[in-house]
């Protein structure tokens, strides 16, 4: 009866972004909720060039898929725009990201940057492990 949870975790390129899809999979708990990992990777940037990126690509895809999380690797010059533009397409509820170290003293970090764009979704900030 209720909308389908739509749920998009934000990752980057470490393996460490592995607790942001478990807390992913946590919220959907054992509802009907869709997750969708996504990373935004900068024009120009090679990423599977380099050994250690591409791996750590290659195991969050692994994970996302044990969680049931779709994983997409979009490329973008604007992060944000491109992630606003993801969770309004898709129709997302809950943001995952994790805490950044410039989190509490920017304006312009992309947390803050998200929750201005998108005021009306729900987010889950990560603290750093």
């Amino acid at each position: 009866m209720g909308n389908k949870l739509n749920i998009m975790i934000c990752v980057t390129r470490q393996k460490t972004c592995e607790r942001l899809i478990k807390v992913g999979k946590e919220i959907a708990g054992k509802g009907d909720a869709q997750l969708y990992a996504v990373h935004v990777v900068k024009r120009g940037v090679n990423f599977l060039g380099n050994p250690d990126e591409g791996e750590a690509l290659d195991y969050l895809f692994q994970i996302s898929k044990e969680a049931g999380a779709e994983m997409t690797v979009l490329r973008s010059e604007d992060v944000v725009d491109t992630l606003v533009e993801f969770a309004r397409k898709n129709n997302i509820s809950i943001v995952v990201l994790g805490e950044s170290a410039e989190s509490n003293n920017s304006e312009r970090n992309i947390i803050n940057e998200l929750k201005r764009n998108l005021p009306d979704l729900e987010f889950r900030v990560v603290p750093q492990a």
